[in-house]
């Protein structure tokens, strides 16, 4: 019998944050989103006091001040660095893999066999040694399962931070099950939830023991396949290698208020440019591009305005420097002055593998030498030496206009100017 680990990363933007700063342990700690607007990620300080995810910042300072709360700005450079950290000491453990997300990952444990604890245990212990981080593990049969027996280590002390569903009885899952919400099931959101509840079901054990064909009548095959999946019969199949977006968006939400074409196009500039890198790094080419810009919708004693413009390209491409100019130029056919803009955002499709893309008898090279080596040389820089390092001159220098993130930590592993000191 196949069995599968999952194994998450506790907390995650929090533990970051922690590694390189002790004084946060034990202490009630959130990170915000974009503009420090909402809380993203909390400590288990932070759970305990009721705090919801996605609560937002300004609704919470009095309840803060109460309980002396750190706010910290999302950090993605640390979080990215230290997620791709973790996974690859995870890749060591087994001969495939499934990055899930950012902090958690799927692993096959074919070759492995009989209890499975204290191969988990040596899994925590390996990532908190290496690098500082708390992980739950969790082994089942199935994916739907592993994702639960790692819900069950996460949250029942008992278990150590370890829990496998293989060397459970009957009457074990009975109970651990009949104790689980069934909106703990991996897909079962929110509407969803709501549903099954109105039909009576408000556990997984009951959710495992419902008639599938019922609940295929009324959810749909993907419901059918997840109580087979928590009745141990596998229905998702591992995926090592994730398949390349078929879009890619990049955009951010402005630190404050912006009213010029210039600033605008400092701002798609800057989005497009990392969309570009995205595109490159999955070694894809775009053949269509799209930006928007919109104003304020919460802000109705202000005029509103929003517009989008899609822009098909003369050939496919990966070169950052021709997607910026398409972007460019389609936002000044939908600027327009005495708007004050919150957001812009840029969007690449109609993606297709770089080496499949025919040439055009009459047009340019599309992907000429010297743009190859130009992108390959700006990439291999900015990997090295940190994000943004070598940059297009068209994505500004003040950039005033970018988000608010005034309690961001270092970028303590991915640039070397904000490498931490040993006094």
């Amino acid at each position: 019998m196949t069995t599968i680990a999952l194994v998450d990363v506790n907390n995650f933007y929090v533990s970051a944050e922690r590694v390189f700063n002790p004084k946060l342990e034990g202490r009630c700690v959130v990170v915000l989103s974009n503009n420090d607007g909402c809380v993203v990620a909390r400590s288990g300080e932070v759970k305990a006091l009721g705090i919801a995810m996605g609560g937002p910042w300004f609704k919470l300072k009095e309840l803060a001040y109460k309980h002396n709360i750190i706010a910290l700005s999302s950090n993605y450079a640390l979080y990215a660095d230290m997620s791709n950290r973790v996974m690859s000491v995870l890749s060591e453990f087994s001969s495939r893999q499934e990055i899930y997300s950012i902090d958690e990952c799927f692993l096959d444990m074919a070759g492995h066999a009989g209890n499975f604890t204290p191969y988990g245990e040596k899994i925590r212990q390996r990532i908190q040694q290496w690098l500082g981080l708390p992980v739950s593990v969790g082994f089942a049969p199935t994916k739907t399962l592993a994702k639960l027996a790692n819900h069950v280590a996460k949250k029942r002390v008992e278990y150590g931070g370890v829990c496998d569903l293989t060397v459970m009885s009957a009457p074990q899952l009975d109970e651990i099950f009949a104790s689980i919400a069934v909106g703990e099931v991996w897909g079962v959101g929110r509407k969803l939830n709501e549903q099954l509840q109105q039909g009576g079901i408000v556990t997984v054990k009951q959710l495992r023991d419902f008639d599938t064909h019922r609940l295929r009548n009324r959810f749909g095959v993907v419901m059918e396949r997840t109580v087979r999946e928590l009745r141990g019969e596998a229905c998702l199949e591992l995926t090592d290698i994730a398949l390349p977006r078929k879009q890619i968006i990049s955009s951010r939400s402005f630190g404050q208020a912006v009213t010029s074409l210039g600033e605008l196009q400092e701002a798609v500039s800057v989005y497009m440019s990392t969309a570009a890198a995205k595109l490159r790094d999955q070694g894809s080419v775009a053949a269509t591009a799209y930006v928007y810009i919109h104003t304020n919708v919460h802000k109705n004693e202000e005029p509103q305005y929003s517009c989008g413009i899609t822009i098909a390209l003369a050939h496919a491409t990966d070169d950052t420097m021709q997607l910026v100019a398409a972007v460019k130029s389609g936002l000044r056919r939908i600027y327009r002055p005495g708007y004050r803009y919150k957001k812009a955002g840029v969007m690449l499709s109609d993606i297709t593998p770089a080496g499949i893309v025919q040439a055009q008898l009459f047009a340019d090279n599309p992907a000429s030498e010297k743009s190859l080596r130009l992108m390959a040389a700006m990439d291999g820089i900015n990997s090295r030496m940190g994000k943004g390092v070598i940059h297009l001159a068209s994505d500004g220098v003040e950039q005033n206009w970018r988000m608010n993130r005034g309690s961001m930590t270092p970028a303590y592993t991915s640039s070397w100017g904000e490498l931490p000191l040993v006094a």
